[in-house]
């Protein structure tokens, strides 16, 4: 009886040491996946507030469409993750949500709804893929007012055709300054 109480003591011991590697993991992938959002924030604001000043909308139209994707996946390949944005109105095909994807965004648009500020709106999972782990993690990209000229309601009639051209199939735009334009996606095997 005596062993059978040591090896359920043991056991129990085990399971809490793997819970805890477990939870300092997630809160490891969960810090690397915000520093990388910031660091791929920071580049992109700076690239395109550098455009706006220099030619307007119409130059910054030209660094999210040559500039953005080579910016996102140079930051990726530093931080070592798969780094991505998506949007339920994707002017790319390329940010095109996937299932489990569009749920997070439908959420992020609920907790905005029920009052929550956009800028804490985060989520993550790890999950089994194909035998592996998988850590997940978005983060939602308010709308700011610099935003509107190539996302909002009342576009020039420049930037509408510049648009119209290099994204035949846009959905981004009609937003408001604080909508959810998006979200940053995070995922990498711990």
């Amino acid at each position: 009886m005596k062993q059978i109480l040591l090896g359920l003591c043991f056991v129990v011991l085990a399971m809490d040491c793997r819970s805890d590697q477990q939870s300092d993991s997630i809160q490891t992938d969960t810090a690397e996946a915000k520093a990388a959002i910031k660091e791929l924030a920071v580049a992109l604001k700076t690239e395109l507030k550098g455009a706006m000043q220099a030619g307007g909308p119409i130059a910054a139209i030209g660094v999210c469409n040559t500039q953005a994707m080579p910016i996102t996946q140079k930051v990726a390949t530093e931080k070592g993750l798969q780094l991505s944005r998506v949007s339920l109105k994707n002017r790319q095909p390329a940010n095109l949500p996937n299932e489990w994807q569009i749920a997070v965004l439908e959420g992020f648009e609920q907790q905005k709804a029920a009052g929550k500020d956009i800028g804490s709106l985060v989520w993550s999972e790890t999950v089994n893929v194909d035998g592996n782990q998988e850590f997940r993690f978005m983060k939602a990209i308010p709308t700011d007012a610099i935003c509107l000229n190539c996302h909002g309601t009342d576009l020039s009639p420049g930037v509408s055709r510049i648009l119209a051209d290099l994204y035949p199939e846009d959905r981004a735009t009609g937003y408001r300054e604080g909508d959810i334009r998006g979200a940053f996606v995070v995922t990498s095997e711990p």
